[in-house]
Order: C-alpha cells, then sequence, then structure tokens
C-alpha cells in the first residue's frame, strides 16, 4: 500500500529539482522554447528576480538560474499547499510541483490533476497530465508523416513523463 502524507509535511525533493532541471534545458541567453511562448532563461525561468518579464538578450549563470528557480519553486509551493487538500505521495508532489513551475499555480490548483487528487481519485489524477499538450495553440501531440512533430514535441513527452512517473509510484 502506497504511503502518502499531508501536503503540509511534504517539500519539493532533490530528485524533483534534477528532473525539473533536466527537463528545463539550462540556456544561459533568452530563448523562446516553443513557438508562441514566452522568452525563458536559465532552468525555464520566464519572469527577472523584480518580477519584469525575461525578454531577448538577458543572461544569467548557472548559480543565478538555480536561485531563481528555488525561489520561484518555494512561491509555487506556498500556492500548492493552499488549494491541495488531499495526502501525496512524494512522487506525486514533485511531480505536480514541476507541472505548476511549467504552467502555474492558478492553472494547477485548477486543474484535473487536483481535483481528482483532492477527491482521492489518484490514477485519474495521474492520467490528468496528459491533458496538458497544447502550446502556443498548437496540439502538441500531433504526428506529422507518423513522425514527431518539431514544432513542441517536448511538452507532449513531458505530460506523458509526468503521467508515467506519477502512475509508477504507485498511484495506480
Amino acid at each position: 500500500m502506497i504511503k502518502r502524507t499531508s501536503i503540509a509535511a511534504l517539500a519539493f525533493s532533490l530528485s524533483g529539482f534534477v528532473g525539473l532541471a533536466v527537463h528545463e534545458h539550462y540556456t544561459n541567453e533568452a530563448v523562446i522554447p516553443t513557438k508562441n511562448d514566452r522568452w525563458t532563461v536559465g532552468l525555464g525561468s520566464t519572469f527577472r528576480e523584480d518580477g519584469s518579464p525575461v525578454r531577448q538578450g538577458d543572461t544569467i549563470d548557472p548559480v543565478q538560474a538555480i536561485k531563481r528557480s528555488a525561489a520561484h519553486i518555494a512561491k509555487d509551493e506556498a500556492g500548492l499547499k493552499r488549494c491541495v487538500t488531499a495526502p501525496l505521495h512524494q512522487v506525486e508532489y514533485d511531480t505536480l510541483v514541476d507541472f505548476a513551475y511549467q504552467y502555474g499555480v492558478p492553472t494547477a490548483c485548477t486543474s484535473s490533476m487536483v481535483l481528482y487528487a483532492n477527491a482521492g481519485r489518484y490514477v485519474d489524477s495521474c492520467n490528468a497530465y496528459t491533458l496538458y499538450k497544447r502550446s502556443g495553440g498548437y496540439d502538441c501531440s500531433t504526428l506529422i508523416g507518423g513522425k514527431p512533430n518539431k514544432r513542441c514535441w517536448g511538452v507532449w513527452e513531458r505530460s506523458l513523463a509526468r503521467r508515467d512517473k506519477c502512475l509508477k509510484a504507485g498511484s495506480a
């Protein structure tokens, strides 16, 4: 039987952070990761420390990127702890924090993942990650000529990876 813990007692794990960093692909100069996306720098940061948006030409070093991401994650965790009422497994929590980092706490808190988890429907919560497959209005799960699209396939792969990681953690 899977052991779940009150969300108040959970914190984003080092393993969760490493996974997030791998998916975000560190960049020292601002880039637009997918068509119609925002400028990002470091580990996917879309905002500077002062709250202004990242702009073309912005740069960051690895230490600054980690600090900026850690501050972002701390805010995300506080927001999630206001909307998630269900106990979660550490991997479920890490996966949800990773999602909030990419899509924002408001999106996470109104998502099917949180709705299902709060209802105790953990398998449905994990499967709901696959609902998030769009970027810039485009369905990133689209195959072109039977092959992954080059526009934003990584968005779809990340949703599938979240689902699989969540289910593997014992939610099934």
